[in-house]
């Protein structure tokens, strides 16, 4: 008779107790992902167990701290194969888990498997600390002459942006760049992502999600600095009726780039160039212009600007009525200058591949509601013309399918439309692409709404997270609770590689992210999103294309897909590189946890 088979439960438990629960070498050896980060006491806490073949009916026990079993639970069936070496993932209910502390999952029946540990806390406990620490991520990507103190050690740079040649956008990506004859400062701000260009639609979306982060609270200390930090530089990018929309340019056959070199930002200063030299471009950055002066202002970019200044109106509303109301009119010069007839060459960055926009609507509509919102504050007489902007843009917008992206912003818009008048028309609106985002949740294995990977993986699934903390604030219906924590869950390790895909969460998280300070300087850049799995021939390129690397954290290619791939590398953008408005997703994502 096997000892598996008879473990009597009185006699001889003393003796026997050690030997039932040890390792047993002759089982396969299976994986068991968690949020590492944790849950809070109330909950749906799932974790997922990858096994060679199906493990439904195997007993797991979670153990504490000291090693005490405080809960057993049993393997549930099958939600199908991952990859041909873990061909089932039995679903772990952990709900009943509601005590305060750290745990791990463990299983010696069918399969053998551990789980990294675990917390079960309040969200301020738990969540709290990385709200916080997406704060530090832009700390750390700060750019000009403000730096903050940390561990990163960051110099000032980029100084000659105080007085940037502003060029015509060009025509193709190959061109050479004509300039204007005007200069512009525009210094300050935050690096997009790894690179060190900076880009007005994805930093007035990164603060849209922080102002109403802070606003609506509890927040960090130091986020109201950043969001200052971010708000001068976004005024900088708008004057004398222009709005500027890059700082930086990639390169092309005539001229080297911000992409062409890695490098600490402080030292592009130090290069001695030359107009026509190849690397002149990266010490005097190019700026570009949205539209000509006094033309219309691509909408997607009118409104989301439009926002950014409309929710700084808002917070200094009682502080500083005088400052609210000047950031209330560059909101509304700004948004007055949109062009409702766009075209499908919606205007984003240079090259406009880098954020192929293709939504305008939802834009204006969170624009337009951050206004009325401002107008509401204080007192202003455009008030009622902002509302029904916003519920008619609303409605244009609301033929959708996705989450809160960088590329569509409906969710707030809905949510902050809704802080305004709420509406049925609102919440069916939300309803109706959660629902969407369920059964696909419900179709994937490891109950992913974005699937295996891909592009803005991550923050697709944060996002997600978040839309449905948004629909729950407005409307009290908890109904899609479970759906947001299984979204974050996937994001902070409960995937088929078990990584944290945010650095500093949990205990398996990047270590060698696609981002130049990180790297240079050897320090975790705390807090960052990075995108996360991906198109198995897009990683496999990368690695092609750079035989060498700088930083490697060891191989996960035994949880690889035939579609998906993960690579913990510093050449592998397409996995590894974080930005500014994944980090954001993932702050109101964490936010909202409840």
């Amino acid at each position: 008779m096997s000892l598996r088979r008879w473990c009597p439960p009185l006699l001889l438990l003393v003796l026997l107790a050690t030997a039932c629960d040890a390792p047993r070498p002759d089982l396969p050896t299976a994986q068991i992902r968690v949020d590492q980060v944790g849950w809070t006491t109330g909950e749906t806490k799932i974790a997922m167990l990858l096994a060679p073949g199906d493990a439904a009916g195997a007993t797991a026990t979670v153990v504490d701290a000291a090693g005490q079993v405080v809960l057993t639970v049993t393997a549930g069936p099958s939600r199908g194969a991952w990859n041909p070496r873990y061909r089932a993932i039995n679903p772990l209910d952990l709900t009943a888990l509601r005590r305060s502390g750290t745990f791990r999952v463990r299983l010696n029946d069918h399969v053998r498997a551990d789980s990294p540990p675990f917390r079960i806390g309040s969200a301020a406990r738990l969540y709290a600390p990385l709200v916080a620490g997406s704060v530090s991520y832009f700390q750390a990507h700060r750019d000009g002459p403000d730096q903050v103190d940390g561990p990163w050690q960051r110099s000032p740079a980029h100084l000659a942006d105080r007085s940037a040649t502003v060029y015509r956008t060009p025509a193709d990506d190959d061109a050479t760049l004509e300039s204007t004859g005007v200069t512009a400062d525009v210094s300050g701000g935050w690096f997009d992502a790894g690179d060190y260009l900076k880009f007005t639609h994805t930093a007035a979306y990164a603060l849209v999600v922080m102002q109403i982060v802070e606003r609506d609270g509890p927040a960090p200390p130091d986020l109201a600095a950043e969001i200052g930090h971010g708000l001068d530089w976004l005024g900088r990018m708008w004057r004398d009726d222009v709005l500027y929309t890059q700082v930086g340019v990639a390169g092309n056959g005539h001229f080297l780039g911000d992409h062409d070199a890695w490098r600490l930002p402080e030292a592009d200063d130090e290069l001695a160039v030359r107009p026509g030299d190849r690397r002149y471009y990266q010490r005097y950055r190019p700026v570009f212009r949205a539209a000509a002066p006094g033309d219309p202002i691509s909408p997607n970019l009118a409104g989301r600007v439009a926002a950014a200044f409309a929710l700084a109106a808002q917070r200094e509303a009682v502080a500083d009525p005088d400052r609210a109301r000047s950031h209330l009119d560059t909101a509304a010069a700004i948004f007055g200058r949109a062009d409702t007839d766009p075209g499908e060459d919606l205007v984003t960055t240079v090259p406009r591949s880098f954020y192929p926009e293709e939504s305008w609507a939802d834009d204006l509509a969170l624009g337009a509601a951050e206004l009325a919102l401002a107008g509401t504050a204080l007192g202003d007489g455009r008030t009622g013309d902002w509302t029904g902007q916003a519920a008619r843009w609303a409605d244009d917008a609301g033929g959708g399918d996705d989450g809160l992206t960088v590329y569509d912003v409906d969710a707030l818009a809905d949510a902050e439309l809704y802080r305004l008048a709420p509406s049925a028309a609102l919440a069916d609106d939300l309803r109706r692409r959660l629902d969407g985002a369920v059964a696909a949740a419900r179709a994937d294995p490891m109950g992913a709404a974005a699937g295996s990977g891909g592009a803005d993986y991550t923050a697709r699934q944060l996002g997600w997270a978040a839309t449905a903390g948004l629909y729950r604030r407005m409307t009290g219906d908890d109904r899609y609770a479970t759906f947001a924590t299984a979204q974050r869950d996937v994001a902070l390790g409960r995937n088929g590689w078990g990584m944290s895909l945010v650095i500093g969460a949990g205990s398996t998280f990047p270590r060698c992210p696609h981002d130049q300070i990180g790297t240079l300087t050897g320090m975790s850049m705390t807090g960052g999103v990075v995108n996360g799995p991906n198109a198995a021939d897009r990683v496999e390129s990368l690695e092609r294309e750079t035989p060498e690397t700088l930083c490697s954290a060891g191989s996960y290619a035994d949880f690889d897909r035939p579609d998906a791939q993960y690579a913990d590398d510093m050449r592998v953008s397409a996995t590894n590189e974080p930005s500014i408005d994944f980090t954001a997703a993932g702050m109101l994502a964490f936010a909202l946890v409840r």
